[in-house]
C-alpha cells in the first residue's frame, strides 16, 4: 500500500480517538416531598377533569365568565385610550408623560403581593 494514502487515514483516526468524552456524571439526589399515593391521587383528579391543557384543542375561555358589564369595560378603554395612543406611538409615550400625563391605574392583580397592598 502507498505511504502517502496511509499516513493521513492513521492521523483522522488518531484525531477521531482524542476528542473522546468522559462519561457524564448522574446524580441521584432527588427527594420527593410526597408520597407516591398523593401523586396517584393527583394523577387520577387531573384524569378525571378532562382538561389538558397542552392539548391543542384546549380552550381556556370556553369556560370563562365575566365578573364586568359591557359599560363597565367600555368606560375603562374609553378612559385609557388617549394612554395606549400615547404609549403606542413612535417615542413609546414619552412626550405624553413628559406632558404629565397620568399612568394607568395599577392592577389588583399581581403574581405576588405587591408593596402598597391593602
Amino acid at each position: 500500500m502507498n505511504a502517502k494514502l496511509l499516513l493521513p487515514i492513521i492521523a483522522f483516526v488518531a484525531a477521531g480517538a482524542a476528542h473522546a468524552e468522559t462519561p457524564t456524571v448522574v446524580k441521584d439526589d432527588f427527594v420527593s416531598t410526597k408520597t407516591r399515593a398523593e401523586v396517584q391521587a393527583e394523577l387520577a383528579t387531573y384524569k378525571k377533569s378532562g382538561v389538558n391543557p397542552w392539548s391543542i384543542q384546549y380552550n381556556p375561555l370556553r369556560t370563562f365568565v365575566s365578573k364586568a358589564n359591557r359599560q363597565d369595560v367600555t368606560a375603562a378603554y374609553i378612559a385609557s385610550r388617549d394612554e395606549v395612543a400615547a404609549v403606542n406611538s413612535e417615542d413609546g409615550g414619552a412626550a405624553y408623560y413628559a406632558q404629565g400625563g397620568q399612568r394607568g391605574v395599577n392592577s389588583t392583580t399581581m403574581a405576588g403581593t405587591p408593596v402598597n397592598a391593602q
